[in-house]
C-alpha cells in the first residue's frame, strides 16, 4: 500500500524544504497542486504562474516519463532518483536530479518530486577539495609542525594530528609520535617539562592561548633544539579540550638573542672600563693642574707681591700694573680650580649626598633657576664608580635643562632603599619630544643611559603627572 500522509503535516514538511525545490503533483491528472517556498523564491513567481506551466518546463521531464517512473515505484514508500529529459525553463537553471515518491494523502494519490541542485553539490565538493589542497599546501610550506593534541587524564599530551614537519623538527614521523605521544615529554628536561604542564593547565582552565618555549633533546641527532609552541584551545562537545597550533624551531633566534645579550654585556663592560679610564685620566689631569699650575701661580703671585712691595711711591704706574697682574693671577687661580673641579669633583670626597646637593646649589646660583634637593639619608654609602656615575648623570641632566628646557623650577631627589639608590631629576620646562631621544647626535642622553647600564642600573626619561609639563629623569642603581 501507498504510505498514508496527513495533509497538514505534509504541507508543513513542504514548507521546510530548505534549499531544495519540492513539487506536489496529482497522480491521476498529472497536474501541479503545490510547491515549496524555496521553489517560489528561486523562480521569483507565484503559485498560479507555476500551475500554468507544463511539467517539462517545471521539472525537465514530461508527463509520460514521470508516469513511467511512478508506475515503476508502485506501492514503494522510498524515493527513487531519475534524470531529466531536458533543462527546466522555469526556476533556477543548472544540473538537477529528481527524487520521486508515490504517496497517498486525504484519499488521493500524489507524486512528490524533490529537485536537487547537483551543480551546487559539485561546487561544494570542489570547494571542499580546493580547501583541502590549500590547507595541505599551507601546512607543507609552514616552517615548523602543525598539530592537534588533547590532554590525557594524567596530564600527558595525546597528539591527534601531526603534519609531516614532525620528522624535520623532532626526528620522529607523525605516526611514531601519535602512537606514543609520551616521547614528546621525555625529550624535555625536568624544568621545561613542568613549565609546559603548568601552561597547559592554565590554558585549559581559561581557554587562553598557549605560548611556550623550551628545549628538546633529539636523541637521533644528538642535538638540543629550542622550540616554540603556540596553540589555541577549544572545548569539544564531549568537554575534551583540543589544541590547534604550530610548533617551530627557534634555535637560531635563541642563539642570536644570546649573542646580542652577550654583546650588550661586553659593551656595558667596555663602557664601564672606558668610564673608569676616563675618570682616572681626569683625576690625573686635575691633580697635575692643581699641583703644577697651582704651584706655579702661587710662585708668580708671591713674586709679584714682593715686587709690588718694593716699588716706590713715585712709581705709581708700575704699582698699578703689578696690581693688575696680581688680579689676573687670582682669576687664573679661580679658573684652575673650576677646571680641576670639573675634571675631578673634590666634593665627592664628602659623599654623594653632599655632592649632589652642592651641584644643585651651584646650578641655582649660576642660572638663577629655583632648584630644590631632597634625600631620605644624610649619607648613602656607594662605590666610587656609582658615586661618579650619579654625579655625572646629574651634571649632564642639569646642563640639558639649562640649554633646552626653559624651566623655572627643578627638583632633585636622591633616595636609598635596602637594595637600590634612586635619583630623580624633574623640571617644569617644555619637555623632551620622543623624536629627540632617537637623534643620532643625542650623545648626552646616550652617555647617561650607558653610565647607568654599565653599573647594572636603569635610566628612564618620562613625563610628569597628568596636567603637568616638563621632563622626569629617573636613575636606579643596585646597591
Amino acid at each position: 500500500m501507498l504510505p498514508l500522509i496527513n495533509n497538514q503535516l505534509f504541507l508543513k514538511a513542504m514548507m521546510l524544504g530548505v534549499s531544495d525545490e519540492v513539487y506536489l503533483i496529482d497522480a491521476s491528472s498529472m497536474q501541479l497542486v503545490n510547491v515549496s517556498e524555496s521553489a517560489l523564491k528561486n523562480s521569483g513567481t507565484d503559485l498560479d504562474s507555476f500551475k500554468q506551466q507544463s511539467l517539462e518546463s517545471l521539472l525537465g521531464v514530461g508527463k509520460q516519463t514521470l508516469q513511467e517512473h511512478t508506475d515503476r515505484i508502485g506501492n514503494q514508500a522510498h524515493f527513487i532518483e531519475m534524470s531529466l529529459d531536458q533543462e527546466p525553463i522555469i526556476s533556477k537553471t543548472g544540473d538537477f536530479q529528481l527524487r520521486v515518491i508515490h504517496m497517498r494523502a486525504d484519499d488521493k494519490e500524489y507524486i512528490l518530486v524533490i529537485k536537487n541542485d547537483l551543480l551546487s553539490k559539485e561546487k561544494m565538493l570542489q570547494a571542499l577539495s580546493q580547501s583541502e589542497s590549500r590547507f595541505q599546501a599551507i601546512v607543507s610550506n609552514t616552517p615548523g609542525m602543525v598539530f592537534q593534541f588533547q590532554l590525557e587524564s594524567d596530564g600527558d599530551i595525546a597528539f591527534v594530528y601531526l603534519s609531516d614537519g614532525s620528522k624535520t623538527l623532532l626526528g620522529l614521523t607523525p605516526d611514531e609520535l601519535i602512537q606514543n605521544s609520551r616521547q614528546f615529554y621525555s625529550m624535555m628536561n625536568g624544568r621545561d617539562h613542568a613549565t609546559l604542564r603548568n601552561r597547559l593547565k592554565t590554558s585549559a582552565a581559561e581557554l587562553s592561548v598557549l605560548d611556550w618555549e623550551g628545549r628538546v633533546w633529539i636523541d637521533g641527532w644528538q642535538d638540543t633544539k629550542w622550540i616554540n609552541i603556540r596553540a589555541t584551545p577549544r572545548k569539544l562537545d564531549n568537554s575534551v579540550i583540543l589544541w590547534d597550533g604550530i610548533m617551530i624551531n627557534i634555535t637560531q633566534s635563541k642563539k642570536e638573542k644570546s649573542e646580542i645579550e652577550e654583546s650588550r654585556r661586553d659593551l656595558a663592560e667596555l663602557t664601564a672600563h672606558m668610564n673608569t679610564i676616563r675618570e682616572d685620566e681626569r683625576r690625573k689631569i686635575a691633580r697635575e693642574i692643581h699641583d703644577d699650575l697651582g704651584g706655579n701661580l702661587t710662585a708668580i703671585k708671591m713674586g709679584l707681591s714682593s715686587l709690588a712691595d718694593q716699588l716706590k711711591p713715585d712709581q705709581a704706574a708700575l704699582l698699578k700694573h703689578a696690581k693688575g697682574l696680581l688680579s689676573v693671577v687670582d682669576t687664573t687661580f679661580e679658573t684652575v680650580h673650576r677646571i680641576s673641579g670639573n675634571l675631578r669633583p673634590n666634593i665627592l670626597d664628602l659623599g654623594i649626598v653632599d655632592a649632589i646637593e652642592w651641584q644643585t646649589k651651584e646650578f641655582q646660583k649660576q642660572l638663577d633657576i629655583t632648584c630644590e634637593f631632597t634625600s631620605n639619608h644624610a649619607e648613602i654609602p656607594l662605590s666610587t664608580d656609582q658615586s661618579m656615575a650619579l654625579f655625572r648623570i646629574c651634571q649632564e641632566a642639569m646642563s640639558n635643562i639649562a640649554k633646552y628646557a626653559k624651566a623655572t623650577h627643578v627638583n632633585v631627589a636622591l633616595n636609598a632603599s635596602l637594595n637600590e639608590v634612586t635619583m630623580m631629576i624633574s623640571d617644569n620646562g617644555i619637555g623632551i619630544k620622543p623624536n629627540d631621544k632617537l637623534k643620532t647626535d643625542s650623545f648626552g642622553l646616550r652617555g647617561m643611559q650607558e653610565r647607568a647600564t654599565a653599573l647594572h642600573g636603569s635610566f628612564k626619561i618620562s613625563k610628569p603627572g597628568t596636567g603637568q609639563q616638563g621632563t622626569v629623569i629617573t636613575v636606579r642603581l643596585p646597591i
